[in-house]
């Protein structure tokens, strides 16, 4: 079993246009909406790689009851802790060259009280799974601190914790040493603040990182696949050349197939094939968080993995 865990669930719509241009009005030729923050993403895509997965966090108003109605007809299992306010909603709009633009709401506040009530239940949640994956945002009222208790939490029950996020909550995260981070280069800068300005200084920083007791390194290149440095070892897997559709997910979607690959014990470079694999396939629908598995596979026999 994971657990998934959004702190600040959306909405997700996505609307396909022809172009966007300020000021008129556009018509949108497609919409499709999912269940959508980051950790959800990731849940969406576990159940597709066919492993139990459980989502919770915040939800709220009749935002959040939509989002649970979506999560009912896509069959995935969730337990929620409920707010007095409502559920954001995050756009992407897509035109016919390709070009992906993202409005972010923010997330509307959670009570003090609403955080106790999630922390209770996050904790009864993940007693059942092998793995948790904390992913994304948090709404206003929120600590930056709360990665770092939840990753705390995950540890005492001796399970693995996949951390992606970013920020002063990726910062105060790693403090509690999670099994995994997936960074890439600008939060590998912000979190040594130091410049990586090439592949040698990029190593080193995730070096650095993985000495401070965190098990697997995992920096994420987008087109160019992705490294995972251990303790003893570094890996670089790169996917073949694909023409995407909608990168939105890639990295999410990155994120549950490594938690799978932790989840059945897959070797580091089984773990990283498979990863890139479902992550690039993700590029290749419309629907954010999603892939074909014929995708997949014909995608994961092309995946290139070097040891470095």
């Amino acid at each position: 079993m994971i657990t998934t865990v959004t702190l600040n669930v959306a909405i997700d719509t996505s609307y396909v246009i022809d172009a966007l241009e300020t000021g008129e009005v556009i018509r949108v030729r497609e919409c499709s909406k999912t269940p959508g923050g980051k950790g959800l993403n990731v849940a969406r895509v576990v159940k597709l790689c066919g492993e139990e997965v459980i989502a919770t966090g915040f939800v709220g108003g009749h935002s959040g009851a939509y989002v649970e109605d979506l999560l009912t007809e896509q069959e995935i299992v969730y337990d929620f802790a409920h707010t007095t306010s409502e559920t954001r909603t995050c756009i992407n709009v897509l035109d016919r060259d390709g070009n992906s633009t993202e409005f972010l709401e923010p997330g509307e506040p959670v009570t003090q009280e609403e955080l106790v009530i999630f922390l209770d239940k996050f904790e009864k949640v993940m007693a059942k799974s092998d793995v948790v994956t904390i992913s994304g945002s948090v709404p206003k009222g929120v600590d930056a601190n709360i990665y770092s208790r939840l990753v705390r939490m995950v540890k005492e029950k001796g399970k693995k914790v996949i951390l992606d996020t970013s920020g002063d909550l990726l910062k105060e995260g790693i403090n509690a040493c999670p099994t995994m981070i997936k960074p890439n280069r600008d939060e590998i800068q912000a979190l040594l603040n130091q410049s990586v300005n090439d592949w040698d200084e990029m190593i080193a920083g995730a070096r650095k990182l993985q000495s401070i007791g965190i098990q697997f390194v995992v920096v994420s290149l987008g087109r160019d696949g992705a490294l995972v440095v251990t303790e003893d070892s570094i890996y670089h897997g790169k996917p073949p050349r694909l023409q995407p559709i909608n990168t939105v997910g890639s990295g999410d979607s990155m994120v549950a197939a490594l938690a799978v690959g932790l989840a059945r014990e897959y070797s580091i470079e089984e773990m990283l094939r498979y990863a890139i694999a479902v992550s690039a396939a993700n590029t290749l629908t419309l629907t954010t968080g999603s892939f074909k598995e014929e995708d997949m596979k014909e995608i994961y026999d092309q995946v290139s993995i070097i040891r470095l």
